[in-house]
């Protein structure tokens, strides 16, 4: 019986831990995101981007529709979108994304599609990502998109709510 309590104690732990490590990581991330600056006025989504532009951390955003996983993009192949340079690993990927950018790009600008759900920026760590009914979702990490994927659909749900105003898409109220 006190094994029993001891491991239902530890488990209880262990989630406890969870939860605070991802409360913290995007609490952190949030503060550290890099976003495409905003033009005077104009009501442009923000985009998770690197100090050079680049979005995905550099992945192919076509391989994971095309190859259903994330492929390292290649400098000298790429396009830019909506404030944001986006590398390819072949040039008929970018040929693809070109016709029809907007099927390609992921959801929330490329920001963690479960801190957007909670209302925060944060930044992805790694090119984790998955479709979902035709769309590109990425996570900051492994726990985020467990997090995430655990109620999909109430979880896209709040983060569609949440975006326009996290993004500066929407038209404040004077």
């Amino acid at each position: 019986m006190q094994q029993v309590v001891t491991l239902f104690i530890m488990r209880r732990l262990l989630h406890s831990l969870r939860a605070a490590s991802l409360a913290t990581l995007l609490a952190f991330a949030a503060n550290y995101a890099v976003a495409a600056p905003e033009a005077g006025g104009n009501a442009t989504p923000k985009v998770n981007v690197d100090s050079k532009g680049v979005i995905l951390k550099g992945y192919d955003a076509v391989a994971y529709f095309t190859q259903g996983k994330p492929v390292k993009g290649d400098r000298a192949i790429k396009s830019t979108y909506k404030g944001a340079t986006y590398l390819f690993a072949s040039a008929a990927d970018k040929n693809a994304f070109d016709k029809n950018p907007a099927k390609y790009v992921p959801q929330y600008g490329g920001f963690c599609a479960y801190g957007v759900s909670v209302g925060v920026l944060a930044d992805i760590e790694g090119p984790g990502g998955f479709i979902h009914n035709g769309k590109l979702y990425v996570c900051g990490n492994e726990v985020a998109g467990k997090s995430f994927r655990s109620d999909l659909k109430g979880n896209i749900a709040k983060a569609d709510a949440n975006w326009p105003k996290l993004s500066g898409a929407h038209s404040p109220k004077s």
